[in-house]
């Protein structure tokens, strides 16, 4: 992949908390809820599902070298 980095945020579909985020390694959705007591939201108590209710994806910024 050209030493691309995929980063992966998820976060909560009720309250935006992020219940985890990766710069390198891509985690399954379930390994990801399973980290969590009862597989509910740490901040809203919102129960977790596998099922994604929105999926985002956006490229990569870059930062641009300033012109010398």
């Amino acid at each position: 992949m050209d030493g691309a980095v995929m980063p992966q945020r998820v976060r909560c579909s009720k309250c935006g908390y992020i219940l985890h985020e990766e710069a390198e390694d891509l985690k399954p959705p379930d390994e990801i809820i399973q980290m969590f007591e009862d597989e509910r939201c740490p901040k809203c108590g919102h129960k977790l599902s596998v099922i994604p209710e929105r999926v985002e994806i956006y490229p990569v910024r870059r930062r641009r070298r300033r012109a010398r």
